[in-house]
């Protein structure tokens, strides 16, 4: 039987987070979740540093550290209560199959530290967490594309609740301009004859009585 040496490894230790940690917990998330970013179609995490600053004010959120020998090798935030401007979860969904959720905000370990088991360690931290606050699941958020976190969340026996997810439509291309497009003329309207002011119509010369220019010839001839 084999037996693991102390020298073999190393320990992790959890505590809750302070101020003075905020920033290189900032500059830490970043590092973890920045090619999980470049894949996805939403950002997962963090959302924008004023807002990680704005949680560490928030009484209903939990902030846990995780490090060896001083460093930052993991960060787990857990809400009680559905929170935030931004927050889509409806908690009587959960109410009425007499849930009593613990929402894991964040789950980060760093990449150097991953497959080493302190992601196990994390999750141990939160269930028991769960239970001491008298909770009865675990409810976390991950991208559908984000297969090596899908297995090892089913790995540990989570399971999708039902849940929207992004959906797109593909959209034939087109130019972005319209067509040509006929349209139908303008009625053709008689064109009117105006008068000048100055200028009219010659007005017509009187019939001739009849027997008049006979007459006039008459006595022309007859002088």
């Amino acid at each position: 039987m084999s037996t693991v040496k102390p020298q073999d490894t190393l320990e992790v230790r959890v505590r809750r987070i302070h101020r003075r940690d905020l920033n290189r917990t900032w500059e830490f998330l970043k590092l973890v979740f920045r090619d999980v970013n470049r894949e996805t179609v939403e950002y997962q995490r963090p959302r924008s540093k004023r807002r990680f600053m704005e949680v560490y004010t928030s009484e209903w959120i939990e902030q846990l550290l995780y490090e060896v020998d001083g460093e930052i090798v993991g960060y787990s935030e857990c809400a009680f209560e559905a929170t935030g401007d931004d927050n889509w979860v409806n908690p009587r969904w959960f109410e009425k199959r007499g849930m009593r959720p613990l929402f894991v905000e964040e789950l980060a370990v760093h990449p150097d530290y991953q497959g080493r088991g302190v992601g196990s360690f994390m999750m141990d931290q939160l269930q028991h967490l769960a239970r001491t606050r008298g909770c009865t699941h675990l409810v976390l958020e991950v991208a559908e594309n984000n297969e090596a976190a899908l297995a090892w969340y089913r790995a540990r026996s989570f399971y999708k609740l039902d849940a929207a997810i992004f959906m797109a439509q593909k959209v034939p291309g087109e130019p972005d301009l319209l067509p040509p497009r006929r349209i139908k003329r303008r009625p053709k309207v008689a064109p009117e004859v105006e008068a000048s002011p100055n200028t009219g119509p010659m007005p017509e010369a009187p019939a001739a009585k009849p027997g008049a220019r006979k007459g006039r010839a008459a006595a022309k001839k007859s002088s």
